[in-house]
């Protein structure tokens, strides 16, 4: 049996950051409001030269370097963004560019907040056939971009950031590496999230929508890989409220001390939130080898997912 084992991570977050109260001074709104509805404080942004494959490129070279890996090592890479430098080339072939991954095939994957499952997924698929041996996965997003600044019930959710794993096929893991993994969508909610070009949401279908089907989903996930909620060490939401966040925890019967939040200091940063969440917890060293660690996430489409993995 081949596992796809995560052996290395990376992130970036662009220097600038944006508080609350730097927020009131361009709309309408103050902290108190912003951080009892959605418990975001900060968020950072990007500057007005740094593509998202400028950040995707940096968490790249960070997860390879956590990994001990040269670019070269690489055979795939897969990005996981709804925020493209253009419309084409894909962010993937510019990040090679700029990582030197020369022997790496490369594409996006286009799922919003849900997009890094769905990459992780694919990735494993790759991994479990044997058409690829060492895979990078990165979610990066510049959120800031599409973001109505006028608008103060979106504006204020969305920050810019990528992050980025390293996985490598090993027999005989054991135990570690993807153990189950599900991915859904639902294209009949497509109006309630969307980018036309700007983020326009309907935010109460949105909550509704992401507390039960981020819960169900990782239930499905948990049953089908014969584990229960009281042996996940980790919760990895989505980070895009921090109510939301609790409320799947709550679910899925995981106390709060045991999932990652990061949405108080990142905001929304779609694709990037859940490994931006991992490198956050991992590099304070919360979270440890044999971690038994559930990611779950909702975006637009609407698009859904979960995974779990042995670290």
């Amino acid at each position: 049996m081949i596992s796809s084992v995560l052996i290395g991570a990376g992130s970036y977050l662009p220097k600038k950051v944006m508080t609350n109260d730097d927020l009131s001074k361009i709309v309408d709104t103050n902290d108190e409001w912003i951080s009892t509805r959605t418990g975001i404080r900060q968020r950072h942004i990007a500057a007005t030269d740094e593509m998202t494959s400028d950040m995707a490129a940096m968490a790249v070279k960070r997860a390879l370097k956590d990994a001990d890996l040269s670019p070269k090592d690489v055979d795939l890479l897969i990005v996981a963004t709804t925020t493209p430098d253009m419309a084409f080339p894909s962010v993937a072939a510019i990040v090679q560019k700029k990582t030197k991954l020369k022997n790496a095939f490369c594409f996006d994957v286009q799922a919003v907040c849900s997009g890094f499952v769905y990459a992780m997924d694919v990735a494993d698929s790759y991994i479990k056939t044997g058409k690829a041996k060492t895979v990078v996965v990165v979610g990066a997003e510049k959120m800031s971009k599409i973001v109505d600044w006028t608008d103060r019930s979106t504006c204020v959710l969305f920050g810019d950031g990528a992050g980025a794993f390293v996985l490598k096929a090993e027999k005989d893991a054991l135990g570690r590496g993807i153990l189950q993994t599900e991915l859904k969508t639902d294209g009949s909610y497509a109006d309630i999230l969307v980018s036309n070009p700007m983020i326009e949401m309907d935010g109460g279908a949105v909550y509704r929508n992401a507390v039960s089907k981020m819960a169900d989903i990782s239930k499905d996930v948990l049953k089908k890989a014969k584990f229960s909620g009281d042996q996940v060490d980790w919760l990895i939401p989505h980070q895009a409220n921090l109510k939301i966040i609790h409320s799947v925890g709550k679910k899925l019967k995981i106390p709060n001390e045991k999932v990652c939040v990061t949405v108080d200091q990142q905001a929304n940063t779609s694709a990037a939130t859940i490994p931006l969440a991992f490198v956050e917890y991992y590099q304070k060293g919360q979270i440890k080898r044999g971690d038994l660690i559930l990611m779950t996430a909702l975006g637009g489409g609407l698009t859904w997912g979960s995974l779990l993995m042995r670290y």
